[in-house]
């Protein structure tokens, strides 16, 4: 703001300088035309020279009263002449208001003035009896030649402020976009961070408490199987460690990525496999070959649409079956999970069956499928709930 105002400061000064340096040079050329006594008249003296100081002193209030200006500068010189005091041309004296007038945005009044002013002088200059020859074949074109310039100028001075003055405003609006943008980018890397925050913890907590209750379940009557219930949790804590650690370092550097690597993809999405299985759930894996060569962003909504599905499914489904497909194609992917647990309500499931809604779960898979610019459903199966996502797979250098 303080940038601003200074500006305006500067413009209003140097606005004022160019009123004083034009005021001055009016005076100059004025007085100069008056002391050079050209006429038969009264010769200089104090009506002549207080006609030359006030036509100087109205170049201070041009900006303000243009066409005022104008047409008073107009109304005097021609009493002024008709007053019989020496000879100072036409042009010269109105030059400087038919300028002001145009510059000011109001020049069909000064092409009216400046027309008057000729038809007014030459009709006068004949009839008293001057060469027609001198005045309609030199002193008219010269002096129409001479006010026709000074309401270009002006008008050419207004066009070019303005054009200035649309620059400055398309410069304000474009750094206003960037900014929104730039905030937009912030935002929607702020809802992909919560999102994958959710996805994770929520996914994580589920195993660890499935296995602890296992673990505490046969702690006496079965040892082995405890004790892999507590190497899963520990597994577990292990890998939401190294995941947390992943996706806050985004905060840090925006350069990170905040899935996995899209050659770990079948990888990652086994692990989530074999988690769901040490839970007591009996999972289906079939997948195609083309997964490791899959884009980054396709890579990763996958990951979490297949992490989110198999959430649901351990924490709000009686399911002991679920069969997961995952089918790379050239143009996309196609994700499918169904299980057998029947049509049971939950946070995170579809609510209500056939409504696609729901809790936070299914609300982040569908913004990040809708994000890359697929589709998905999440509804009730033949045997129990299905959810189906087409994520669109990038060309080369292209954008989802």
């Amino acid at each position: 703001m303080a940038v601003t105002v200074s500006g305006a400061g500067d413009d209003a000064r140097r606005a004022r300088a160019l009123d004083v340096v034009l005021s001055v040079m009016t005076i100059v050329l004025v007085g100069v035309a008056v002391s050079a006594d050209l006429g038969d008249g009264v010769g200089p003296g104090p009506v002549a020279y207080g006609f030359t100081v006030g036509l100087g002193g109205l170049m201070l209030v041009r900006r303000r009263f243009p066409v005022g200006v104008l047409v008073t500068t107009a109304v005097g010189l021609l009493l002024y002449y008709r007053l019989g005091q020496p000879p100072i041309g036409l042009a010269v004296p109105v030059v400087a208001a038919l300028f002001s007038a145009a510059e000011q945005g109001r020049t069909r009044w000064a092409s009216a003035v400046a027309v008057v002013l000729l038809v007014v002088s030459t009709s006068v200059r004949t009839a008293q009896g001057d060469d027609p020859g001198l005045v309609l074949g030199y002193e008219l074109p010269s002096t129409a030649a001479l006010m026709a310039a000074s309401i270009a100028c002006g008008a050419a001075v207004r066009a070019r402020r303005e054009w200035h003055a649309e620059r400055r405003r398309r410069e304000v609006t474009a750094r206003w976009e960037r900014e929104r943008e730039a905030t937009d980018r912030v935002e929607r890397e702020r809802l992909r961070i919560a999102r994958d925050l959710h996805d994770l913890l929520a996914h994580t907590t589920a195993v660890i408490a499935l296995h602890a209750d296992v673990a505490r379940e046969a702690l006496r009557d079965d040892p082995d199987t405890a004790d892999r219930s507590l190497a899963t949790v520990r597994a577990a804590c292990s890998s939401i460690t190294r995941e947390l650690r992943a996706t806050l370092g985004v905060l840090r550097d925006p350069a990170e990525s905040g899935g996995p690597p899209p050659d770990a993809l079948r990888e990652r999405l086994a692990a989530l496999v074999d988690e769901a299985r040490l839970a007591g759930t009996e999972v289906s894996f079939d997948a195609s070959d083309g997964l490791d060569a899959l884009p980054a962003v396709t890579a990763t909504t996958t990951f979490h649409v297949v992490q989110e599905a198999l959430t649901n499914v351990l924490r709000h489904s009686p399911a002991s079956r679920v069969e997961l497909t995952v089918v790379a194609g050239p143009d996309q992917v196609t994700i499918r999970v169904a299980d057998d647990g029947g049509c049971v309500a939950g946070p995170g499931t579809a609510g209500v069956a056939g409504s696609g809604t729901g809790g936070w779960g299914l609300i982040g898979m569908r913004e990040r499928v809708e994000l890359t610019g697929g589709r998905l459903s999440a509804a009730p199966g033949p045997r129990g709930f299905v959810v189906e996502a087409t994520l669109p797979v990038p060309s080369v250098g292209g954008a989802p």
